[in-house]
């Protein structure tokens, strides 16, 4: 689903009455690697969002649904803030845009040492009418009066923003944090079916797994180069028949991907294939091919083919 709104999620028809119930869009945002992925899946329950120690990881706008039975948190995972250096950039930007456009409440993600960055980026998202929570992540690495020093900083930049010290790693505070989410949401019929956890489809998913292992395995630009196509998703009653197509920009990262005698590629095989069975709780058979898409994140057709724009 590319930039869609609020408006375009018609509450599903509930039986039983729901004035009391509350329901609303969270956007998740700051720079690459704040660790905005981890704390959406914290919240969640569920590892709907690549997590690695890799900046720019995240392309899409992710949805994470968290269903209660008197609330309904829809959070949006972003692409870290950044000025666009070429088309897939600036189609990742949209995606943040889009999740300002529906936040009914910000959470704006810091790491433990950063500071301010007075950039037109930044100041767009404050500008933003919506309630926002200023989030300083990795507080387990503080040292010493670090967490109060930092809180007491933030708030002094957004004096209008509630402060909250988290590790979304280690889940320390996540709890308190999910409690002033609740009570920040507006009241709302629920927008999705209580038993949806995401917007995106099984192939999605399945695409983002295999990705996530990519840069796990490989250094320097090349996973930033490969993008995943899944170009076959069969269910069985006992197992799943996925085969999926990593293409990269050049010749020799086809030859890096694979590796000697293909060793490469089966490593991410394998570990895409562990993960696969955990979430869909099913045997899953993969096959992976590697093709050349030469400089797709610089052209508008495969940038549109695998889904970065309408």
């Amino acid at each position: 689903m590319l930039h869609h709104t609020k408006k375009d999620y018609a509450p599903p028809n509930m039986s039983e009455d729901k004035t009391a119930f509350k329901a609303g869009f969270v956007s998740i945002l700051g720079k690459p690697n704040v660790g905005k992925s981890t704390l959406m899946n914290a919240l969640v329950g569920e590892r709907l969002s690549i997590m690695t120690s890799k900046a720019q990881t995240t392309r899409h706008r992710i949805f994470g649904i968290l269903s209660t039975p008197d609330c309904q948190m829809i959070f949006s995972d972003t692409p870290g803030v950044i000025d666009p250096q070429y088309k897939l950039q600036e189609s990742m930007m949209r995606f943040v845009r889009a999740s300002l456009e529906d936040a009914d409440l910000i959470l704006y993600m810091v790491e433990l040492g950063e500071k301010y960055d007075d950039n037109e980026n930044v100041k767009h998202i404050f500008e933003n009418q919506a309630p926002k929570f200023l989030i300083i992540n990795k507080m387990d690495q503080a040292k010493g009066s670090q967490v109060k020093d930092k809180v007491d900083y933030w708030q002094e930049i957004f004096p209008t923003a509630q402060v909250f010290p988290i590790s979304a790693l280690e889940k320390e505070n996540i709890d308190e944090l999910y409690e002033a989410i609740k009570s920040a949401l507006p009241h709302h019929p629920p927008y999705f079916p209580e038993d949806q956890i995401t917007d995106k489809s099984e192939r999605f998913v399945t695409s983002e797994i295999i990705r996530e292992k990519i840069f796990l395995n490989y250094k320097k630009e090349v996973p930033y180069s490969c993008e995943v196509e899944i170009e076959e998703f069969k269910e069985a009653e006992d197992i799943l028949r996925i085969r999926a197509i990593i293409y990269v920009e050049r010749d020799s990262q086809k030859g890096i991907i694979i590796g000697k005698s293909g060793t490469s590629l089966k490593k991410v095989g394998i570990e895409s294939r562990v993960d696969l069975e955990k979430f869909f709780q099913k045997k899953v058979h993969l096959e992976t091919y590697v093709k050349v898409e030469k400089d797709w994140r610089k052209k508008e057709k495969p940038l549109k083919k695998f889904g970065y724009q309408h």
